[in-house]
């Protein structure tokens, strides 16, 4: 009986063998899909965009790009992780959806290591605190005075619990020994459209919020970075700006659903690592203070892994939970 049921499962191991080589020999065949886990308008989407197209060109096929935003990106990475482990639903992922959410939800549907298939890192950069034109604080010292001499009156705007976006705001927060409202919306496109319409006056955002710096429509006070980046090298850290010891850097990455074909996860790597080294590429980054960061699948899970428990540390630290 034991021998039949090893026999069986022998098998049965190696068909998912085969089967698995034969899906990724013809691999792609129909549309591909990369599921943005932000809404339109935020750093997520605008990454999605700009690679979408030459992805299209390298495999043969449309590739769509489509929204399922909310919950700090946990609804699309769930989403992804419960997709069929086929290569045709790939996810543009942020630290919210994955290294942050394990330490700020108690009841996460996913397990973001376990259940995703890491591709290849695409960008890094650095978060930014601004504010509407006729805010008052014009520096970062200005406005922790301000936020000190009215313990609780000021409030800032985030993409979303869990984001890199509130744990930057959080962070801030915490080293700075103030005390600020969290208000969060879906995404950085909702935050930005109530920042320069003067319905907000304080955010953390992403880079996003550069195009509306430079027509100066917001103010921008600090870059999160642990350095300077060379694309906004006249704005200072929060470090230097009166801050110190603070450091919140940020990231998207492209992931599948755990299981899929290691030749699918190759082929994916493969184009995707090439189009992030283009030209073309990292100049349009470059507009958007994006830095252009391809990796190894390995390279991509080992620093999941290492950012899960540096989010962990300070959510513990701070005391920042899902609210």
């Amino acid at each position: 009986m034991c021998y039949r049921l090893a026999t069986a499962a022998a098998a049965a191991l190696v068909a998912a063998v085969f089967s698995g080589a034969a899906l990724a020999q013809d691999y792609p065949t129909r549309p591909v899909r990369i599921v943005s886990s932000f809404p339109p308008g935020g750093g997520v989407d605008a990454v999605a965009r700009t690679v979408a197209p030459y992805l299209q060109q390298r495999l043969g096929q449309p590739v769509i790009v489509e929204n399922k935003a909310g919950a700090a990106g946990t609804i699309g990475t769930d989403y992804v992780a419960k997709s069929p482990r086929d290569g045709y639903t790939l996810l543009i992922g942020a630290p919210g959806g994955l290294s942050a959410a394990p330490a700020l939800y108690k009841n996460l549907p996913y397990d973001p290591i376990k259940d995703l298939a890491p591709v290849t890192m695409a960008v890094k950069m650095s978060n930014l605190l601004v504010v509407h034109p006729s805010f008052k604080a014009t520096t970062v010292s200005e406005l922790i005075a301000m936020a000190k001499a009215e313990p609780g009156k000021l409030a800032y705007g985030s993409g979303g619990v869990g984001t890199t976006l509130h744990l930057s705001g959080e962070l801030f927060k915490y080293l700075a020994g103030v005390d600020i409202l969290h208000v969060p919306y879906k995404g950085s496109g909702p935050v930005l459209a109530d920042l320069v319409s003067g319905q907000l006056m304080i955010a953390f955002t992403d880079p996003a919020a550069l195009e509306h710096v430079k027509g100066g429509r917001l103010r921008l006070l600090a870059q999160t970075s642990g350095t300077r980046l060379p694309q906004i090298a006249d704005v200072p850290t929060m470090a230097e700006s009166g801050v110190p010891g603070y450091e919140a850097l940020n990231w998207f990455a492209f992931l599948l659903p755990a299981g899929t074909p290691e030749a699918i996860v190759t082929r994916l790597n493969t184009e995707l690592v090439a189009i992030l080294k283009m030209p073309e590429v990292m100049a349009r980054l470059d507009t958007m203070a994006m830095q252009a960061a391809p990796t190894t699948p390995q390279e991509l899970a080992a620093f999941i892994v290492d950012d899960t428990k540096r989010w962990g540390e300070l959510a513990t630290k701070a005391g920042i939970k899902a609210e």
